[in-house]
């Protein structure tokens, strides 16, 4: 019971990118900006998605998912690094590293899933568009959103409490900018074969599965789209995945280097640009994708950005 409550007491140290100051205040700017672009972005996608009737559609509709899971995504792990970069504290609580290790497992499990929905249904759009809206309603939709939710959280929760078994020793330094899982085990003092037999069960349910259905879905699309005979046939058909599928192969790319980064190379460094790459630069990316390569998604930002200077112009007539 003593040695319980010791481990609940622990403190872990984030030793993050660098201890020079002159560094961190740079690292402090641009993580900040990363951070503000990557909110803004994805907010603007949600608020185009949900005032312009035109995107009430499925495809938008998961999109909308995806960005609020980006922001959340981003939201677990960076205003903390920034906060531990201005107060010049390392310092991170076993509670707050149990907290956002289980957030992150949420929100990456999210984006993942939440991928492969949207797969699905441009495999539905593209293989069987006569049966599209009767295949993908409103029912279906908030079905595998909410779905997606719970498998989710499920995942997470598989993967944190098995945590709270585990006592740790005098060593509490985390090579990273925040409190990740693999990371958190080397410090265990105690057995982890569980730990890692149940990350791994985890990463083939919630990653695995999800990947090979991504590539089932393309690999009936691109079957599909090769059968249209006219040129312009194909070249629209492929269009309304093009943007899906740049964020497919940015969020299994950057994944994947964060993967062998860690495998091959033993350089703490190389490791935190790549898992920089992977939860900070792709939730920046998505929306610039989306709005850059979608005409529909162009068009509703427009509006947007209309309504709200007319909004603002309107006030600013009401003071003077």
């Amino acid at each position: 019971m003593e040695s319980g409550n010791q481990t609940h007491a622990l403190e872990f140290l984030l030793l993050g990118f660098s201890s020079s100051s002159e560094i961190q205040l740079i690292l402090f700017g641009l993580f900040l900006s990363i951070y503000v672009v990557t909110f803004t972005g994805n907010l603007l996608i949600i608020l185009a998605v949900s005032l312009d009737s035109h995107l009430h559609t499925p495809m938008y509709f998961f999109l909308s998912n995806l960005s609020f899971a980006d922001i959340c995504f981003t939201s677990t792990t960076i205003p903390k690094m920034l906060l531990n970069i201005q107060t010049q504290n390392k310092v991170i609580t076993y509670k707050g590293c149990l907290s956002q290790i289980f957030f992150f497992i949420v929100f990456g499990c999210l984006d993942n899933l939440l991928l492969t929905v949207m797969a699905y249904d441009r495999f539905v759009a593209i293989c069987h568009p006569l049966s599209y809206t009767v295949i993908m309603n409103y029912w279906l939709c908030g079905l595998l959103a909410l779905g997606s939710w719970c498998l989710s959280i499920m995942g997470s929760l598989i993967e944190t409490l098995p945590i709270l078994r585990l006592s740790f020793c005098t060593n509490m330094e985390i090579p990273h900018y925040f409190c990740d899982l693999p990371e958190l085990l080397k410090l265990a003092c105690s057995d982890i074969f569980i730990n890692n037999l149940v990350v791994y069960f985890a990463t083939d349910l919630l990653a695995m599965i999800p990947f090979n259905g991504i590539l089932f879905s393309y690999y009936k699309i691109i079957s599909s789209i090769l059968r249209i005979s006219s040129v312009g046939g194909k070249y629209r058909a492929f269009s309304t995945c093009g943007s899906h599928l740049s964020i497919v192969c940015l969020f299994y790319g950057t994944g994947l280097g964060v993967y062998l980064s860690s495998a091959m190379i033993s350089s703490s460094r190389a490791s935190l640009l790549a898992s920089a790459m992977y939860t900070m630069i792709t939730p920046m990316l998505n929306p610039f994708v989306y709005s850059l390569r979608n005409r529909d998604m162009k068009g509703a930002l427009m509006s947007l950005f209309s309504r709200v200077v007319s909004l603002s112009d309107g006030a600013v007539a009401e003071v003077s």
